[in-house]
């Protein structure tokens, strides 16, 4: 049995992690001994990939390349590749990388299994091995999406939205809280759609608020809410119930109207301004989160310049900003790439320059605040948490000094806010 030493490295989003979880608690059930790591080592060294855009392809490779590197060294003795890489790319990557010992794409666990020679075991409970802290988890509902978006290649690699039975996501949640689980943060790559395919109408705000009427969780979050045909009373459940978390994480892409039909959107500028006024007047003290694409085909100065005025207006809590990067077989790749990088690359540096004062005026005004803060981890002389304004390692952190008084990590404080800058804050236990 194939089954000793073995590393998990994971590249991505947050559900190619939980993907690695699964793979690492199968592993386990079945007798092996896993670990998730950040380190190029180990007998068997499986890499989770990422082929989303540009970058995270540029990465993976590279991450293979020093798997590759550290294999010559005698630091891995085989390397397997999975993921959203290989599921897209495997007969190209098997012959342009042959010192990769085995390529799988996604949902693989049982081949990946079998290829590692571990025995069969029944299948009765929940196999996963949680690779961040244990007091906060990711939950994914369904896989795949359905929607057209002109330039997400996710449907090809993925498939189609399949959303998980209800009665198998309360399973799953009860399970993460019975192993201390305080933070569950609801993710798919559309939030919105849950139910759909199985239920025949959008089930996310039922879902919502079972996980919230159980009282299994503090917090539950909320991540990637398509704009479209947004729930309204999902809003309204989120606006009443204390545990789940006024943080709304809502992927507008772009505000121009043309471009946001040609990236088949399926909702305009009206609309989206509409709807972001009903979270402000229902949930004033909610943070929003949402990504932008930069130098999308076409993209002029005037539509560049009205998505500014559109962050500066809205002045969300939080932004990420990507440049458009071509994918093969999307609607897009058919559309003339013709805003070059460096345009791209100046366009995303203005927005991110005014997004970053909007988000430094909105830290200062929370000096003087007490906050109910979740400690994540230790640094130096540092507990280091967040807040329910803020998701793990891509938002705000709050450094509290240790010497004022000794936190637990895993619990919650709360925490005078005394100062503030652009991505920390820092207070004292109250």
């Amino acid at each position: 049995m194939e089954s000793n030493n073995i590393k998990i490295y994971t590249l991505g989003c947050y559900k190619n992690q939980v993907d690695s979880e699964k793979l690492a608690g199968k592993i386990e059930k079945s007798g092996g001994e896993v670990v998730h790591t950040n380190k190029f080592e180990g007998n068997t060294f499986i890499l989770n990939t990422c082929g989303f855009i540009g970058d995270a392809k540029e990465e993976s490779i590279e991450a293979i390349m020093q798997a590759i590197k550290a294999k010559k060294e005698g630091k891995i003795r085989r390397i397997v590749v999975m993921g959203c890489l290989s599921e897209r790319y495997k007969k190209e990557l098997e012959q342009e990388i042959p010192e990769v010992d085995a390529w799988f794409g996604v949902d693989s666990f049982d081949q990946i299994s079998h290829w590692l020679n571990l025995p069969k075991y029944q299948e009765t409970g929940i196999a996963r091995k949680l690779a961040n802290p244990s007091h906060y988890a990711y939950l994914k509902i369904a896989e795949g999406c359905s929607r057209k978006c002109s330039f997400c290649a996710i449907p090809n690699i993925r498939g189609s939205h399949h959303s998980r039975p209800i009665n198998e996501i309360m399973d799953e949640a009860q399970w993460l809280a019975s192993k201390g689980v305080k933070e569950i943060i609801l993710i798919s790559q559309d939030l919105t759609s849950y139910g759909i395919d199985l239920y025949k109408k959008q089930m996310i705000t039922q879902l919502v608020s079972q996980l919230s009427e159980s009282h299994l969780f503090p917090w539950i979050r909320l991540h990637y809410l398509f704009p479209a045909s947004f729930p309204e009373d999902l809003l309204h459940l989120m606006a009443t119930h204390e545990n789940i978390c006024p943080y709304i994480d809502i992927p507008l892409q772009h505000i121009s109207d043309r471009i946001l039909k040609s990236m088949h959107r399926g909702i305009d500028k009206a609309s989206t301004i509409a709807l972001i006024e009903k979270f402000r007047n229902l949930m004033p003290h909610a943070a929003l989160r949402s990504t932008f694409i930069i130098g999308y085909p076409g993209e002029t100065n005037k539509e560049f310049n009205e998505l500014l005025n559109f962050i500066s207006d809205v002045r969300f809590e939080r932004v990420g900003v990507f440049t458009y990067s071509e994918e093969e077989g999307t609607a897009a790749a058919l559309l003339n790439d013709d805003v070059d990088e460096t345009t791209k690359n100046l366009r995303a540096e203005k927005l991110m320059e005014i997004q970053s004062k909007i988000s430094l005026e909105k830290n200062v005004a929370l000096i003087g605040k007490t906050l109910e803060v979740l400690i994540d981890r230790k640094e130096g002389d540092y507990f280091i948490g967040r807040t329910r304004y803020d998701s793990p390692e891509i938002d705000n952190e709050v450094w509290v000094k240790s010497t004022s008084a000794q936190l637990q990590i895993g619990q919650f404080y709360p925490v005078f806010i005394e100062r503030a800058d652009l991505y920390e804050i820092y207070g004292k236990p109250c």
